[in-house]
């Protein structure tokens, strides 16, 4: 079963999400609800009254949430309450806001823009490049991340193919950023000042270039090699990020600098940027 976390947008409130493929379903942070509707200055303990009240009215069944480490405020992963649509639908009724039946609304178009999406892969790429606009990030750099996505795909397809399992491919793709660039994930999202921000999302067009050329060479190499075990799969991880190493050393020869950016996304250069301008 794979959990995906996405912010999504209720006017200007962000509401915590998480996609569970396998129910096939939405579930949304409870205290993130809570805050758009109410606009209270402690949503965490609005809710915690509120729950309290329900239980002593009987309703306890809409105030039994899962919890599910989400990122705060403050950065850290915390467990936070979640609710599914249904629940959601019963517990707004408890909450007075105008805002219930516009959100309620709203909430039904996730879902259904989700399935729409698993039915036509085309919406899921033109809401990326929608939630890309709206951040700020360049045309030239969206068309490169797009790329990177598909390519990033192939690579996972292949993976699966070879019998690699999905707790393994966060390893593997530790060895293939080591390769071209020299630093593991985690040290080049600290170079880079991240911390659970997605990396690629932070990278410059010309390092998404090389992250794309190596993470396609490690396909291309594992098509022919045909790796059986893990430790195989290693191996070609090594080779298929060495190419791309090869073409980033050339780069660095000519420009006479290093193309490992310590820039993000907040960094008006990343969201700006042009190739010309690299």
């Amino acid at each position: 079963m794979t959990k995906k976390q996405e912010i999504q947008l209720f006017n200007d409130r962000s509401i915590r999400t998480i996609w569970d493929d396998k129910e096939e379903k939405w579930y949304f942070s409870v205290v993130d609800v809570v805050e758009a509707l109410t606009d209270s200055p402690d949503p965490s303990n609005y809710w915690r009254v509120l729950k309290n009240r329900l239980k002593k009215e009987g309703n306890e069944t809409i105030t039994i949430c899962n919890a599910f480490k989400l990122p705060a405020r403050d950065g850290k992963m915390r467990l936070t309450p979640i609710a599914d649509q249904d629940q959601l639908f019963r517990l707004i009724q408890s909450i007075p806001s105008p805002k219930a039946e516009p959100f309620k609304v709203w909430m039904a178009s996730v879902a259904s823009e989700r399935l729409d999406e698993m039915q036509d892969p085309e919406q899921t790429i033109e809401r990326a490049m929608t939630d890309y606009r709206r951040l700020g990030y360049s045309e030239a750099w969206i068309n490169q991340r797009l790329k990177s996505i598909e390519v990033r795909k192939e690579l996972t397809d292949e993976w699966k193919r070879c019998g690699v399992t999905t707790q393994q491919y966060a390893s593997l793709t530790d060895i293939v950023t080591m390769a071209w660039s020299g630093k593991s994930t985690r040290s080049y999202k600290a170079h880079k000042g991240l911390t659970k921000q997605n990396l690629r999302d932070n990278m410059t067009n010309v390092e998404l270039a090389l992250n794309t050329l190596a993470e396609a060479a490690t396909t291309e190499l594992s098509k022919e090699i045909n790796p059986t075990t893990y430790r195989d799969n290693v191996t070609v991880a090594k080779k298929g990020g060495g190419v791309a190493k090869v073409a980033r050393e050339q780069l660095e020869q000519q420009l006479g600098r290093s193309v490992i950016s310590d820039s993000n996304s907040s960094s008006s250069r990343i969201l700006s940027e042009s190739p010309e301008e690299q």
